[in-house]
């Protein structure tokens, strides 16, 4: 079995993987991520997740396996990539305030001698958000650097009233369907203990 590599930066993506028991490495793949002219968001995910595997893979000696994932949140069939300023996010925020959009996420892996990949699509609905939360919440930091300028896993919970298809797709890297891409390249999951959380005397 080849080892497997994380062609990403992201730490939930890592703690995704560590969950499901997958060992692996993390190798870095900076890539451009300008959307091309008139590019579909399923298309420019899954473009990018195919090509952070590859440049993953191009700096690896030996054989390996590479996953390159990409996540954007897309609202109207605009793509809302990480914001850019204070400004940007708080523009973003008001664009999704009591609305319902997508979130796609692509995952492919290349070994050298096939990549394939798949995107997943998610629907997340959030509630009103005032200008004064959007401004406490960029003050939290949490919204620089995440798709869309929130965090469902983090602070940003709090906006979420609804979500229909993957949770984990949504955080960063959809669990069921990489699982199985995984098993297409020989790695299984499981492979690591599961951690037990530790239980105090509740009274």
């Amino acid at each position: 079995m080849n080892p497997l590599y994380l062609a990403s930066g992201s730490p939930r993506r890592r703690e995704l993987l560590t969950q499901i028991g997958v060992p692996f490495s993390v190798v870095s793949a900076p890539i451009d991520e300008t959307p091309l002219a008139n590019e579909s968001a399923p298309t420019y995910v899954e473009r990018l997740a195919r090509a952070k595997a590859a440049a993953g893979l191009a700096s690896v000696d030996g054989p390996a396996v590479v996953l390159g994932a990409d996540t954007a949140v897309v609202l109207d069939g605009r793509i809302l990539g990480k914001p850019e300023n204070r400004e940007d996010a708080l523009a973003m925020l008001a664009d999704l305030s009591g609305r319902e959009h997508q979130v796609l996420t692509a995952v492919a892996l290349d070994d050298g001698q096939r990549v394939h990949s798949f995107c997943v699509t998610s629907k997340v609905r959030f509630r009103t958000i005032s200008a004064d939360e959007a401004q406490r919440y960029w003050a939290s930091g949490e919204p620089a650097d995440k798709a869309g300028g929130y965090a469902i896993q983090g602070l940003g919970a709090v906006f979420v009233t609804g979500l229909s298809g993957s949770y984990s797709a949504v955080v960063g890297l959809p669990l069921s369907e990489t699982a199985d891409l995984l098993g297409q390249f020989g790695i299984a999951c499981w492979q690591l203990p599961a951690h037990t959380p530790e239980v105090t005397n509740l009274r």
